[in-house]
């Protein structure tokens, strides 16, 4: 039986079964979903349920909680959702009610949501710890502590209350980190997906059009490909927008002369892309624009080189700092030794952020960076980006006015593995040849 979410249900059985056994017969986890998110007056935002808990259950639907209690003997995995409602769902689509979510999600138990209040404290006695996440989300932090306390009364009568709290994420969080193969294979197509979009947009852009032209070709290559949204927020910057790093405006007309850099990524599954290019509006590089871009894409090619079995997170990003200070010293926007301007961090003013992040069920994707203080070693399985870039401020005086205003950056995705990277969005071009050429052709097919 194949999931809603993309995956077969032994792999949310394995991932809850999984964290029975790190939560052990003395604790009790608390896992719930996101809120649903008013958009203004009796509008809400269409509703994404937390990747925690989409991770363990599959389930998209709000009002619900996952709670583990292991060595249950009524059942380990329990399941409070909403009801099934005739006239709810006329107005709002189906339920899958609480009768049927143990056999549709593979859960031990299901009860309604509203159930929580009155169960919860006896879920909770005799255990010692309790597994949840707070400063998520206030109202379910007081809901955890009513539940503490309303034991705590009871503990004259010979019952245990639970008197530690551990924060679920330091396991959960690391989990996530490493990709199954089933993961993988939906990040490929997520992948795919918005490499068809950026195809698309290269290929429409033209001068007179304005960014949001741009971006309404992204979101309907995305929903074209089975894609329901964007992971984030579309960046389409033309101009000296390109220097502004989230910028989503996406209003400003697309100049004749102008660059534009569009950082934009498909959700599949709960599952982000994340890329970033920037190409031409009139379709050719100006000299100043293809030698800084010729900079950016050497880092990030030497960058993706360094993204090694057992090299350390920073290595990629210090890969490609060299790589971009020693351009910048070629193109005279630097002068200086390399060495001695990467200690001073000298080129800050024109490489503002790190060279990537990890990239999975959310775009800047759970999972720690650093280990005992230490950078960790990349491991099979590890997703991230790669996206080194140079901005030159358009008030820059420092630089000669013929740089002033170019934003450039370039993003794939790359999967750690023994021996090559795996870059995930390959397939969308990125030197000035490739990019010239698809936007001469006019073709998002080629």
């Amino acid at each position: 039986m194949s999931h809603r979410c993309g995956f077969p249900l032994s792999a949310f059985t394995a991932r809850r079964q999984a964290l029975l056994q790190y939560v052990g017969e003395s604790g009790v986890a608390i896992i719930p979903t996101a809120p649903e998110c008013r958009r203004n007056r009796d509008v809400y935002f269409p509703f994404r349920p937390s990747s925690d808990f989409v991770y363990l259950t599959g389930f998209a639907e709000p009002e619900s909680v996952l709670v583990c209690v292991p060595g249950r003997p009524e059942g380990e995995c329990i399941l409070f959702c909403r009801p099934k409602d005739p006239e709810r769902e006329v107005w709002d689509g189906y339920r899958v009610g609480v009768d049927a979510a143990a056999e549709t999600l593979g859960v031990d138990q299901a009860f309604r949501f509203d159930q929580l209040n009155e169960m919860m404290p006896s879920l909770l006695g005799g255990r010692s710890r309790v597994y949840y996440d707070f400063g998520e989300q206030a109202a379910w932090d007081q809901a955890v502590l009513s539940w503490v306390r309303a034991v705590q009364e009871k503990v004259r009568t010979g019952i245990r209350a639970p008197d530690q709290f551990l924060a679920l994420q330091a396991y959960l969080h690391e989990a996530r980190l490493l990709k199954s193969t089933d993961e993988l294979a939906i990040m490929q197509q997520a992948a795919d997906i918005s490499v068809r979009a950026h195809r698309k947009a290269m290929t429409l852009c033209q001068p007179g059009l304005h960014e949001y032209h741009l971006e309404s070709a992204l979101m309907a290559e995305f929903l074209a490909g089975g894609a329901r949204s964007s992971a984030y927020a579309s960046i389409v910057g033309s101009g000296q927008n390109g220097c502004v790093l989230h910028y989503i405006e996406n209003d400003a007309p697309l100049n004749a002369g102008d660059l534009v850099l569009i950082d934009a990524g498909a959700e599949l599954h709960y599952y982000a892309a994340d890329i970033t290019r920037t190409f031409p509006v009139s379709g050719t590089f100006s000299g100043e624009q293809k030698a800084l871009y010729e900079v950016v894409l050497q880092a990030q090619r030497d960058a993706i080189a360094a993204v090694k079995v057992g090299a350390l997170w920073s290595d990629y990003d210090a890969c490609a700092v060299r790589t971009l200070v020693s351009g910048l010293v070629d193109l005279g926007l630097l002068k200086g030794d390399v060495d001695n301007l990467i200690e001073r961090k000298a080129h800050k003013p024109f490489y503002m952020h790190r060279t990537g992040h990890w990239l999975g069920m959310d775009v800047h994707d759970v999972g720690r960076y650093k280990l005992d203080d230490q950078w960790r070693k990349l491991e099979p399985g590890m997703v991230l980006t790669v996206e080194p870039g140079l901005y030159i401020a358009p008030h820059n005086e420092d630089v000669d006015e013929r740089w002033r205003g170019i934003g450039i950056r370039i993003e794939d995705d790359v999967v750690v593995q023994e021996g090559e990277p795996w870059v995930l969005t390959a397939g969308l071009p990125k030197t000035v040849e490739d990019i010239e050429a698809l936007m001469a052709h006019g073709s998002g097919d080629s």
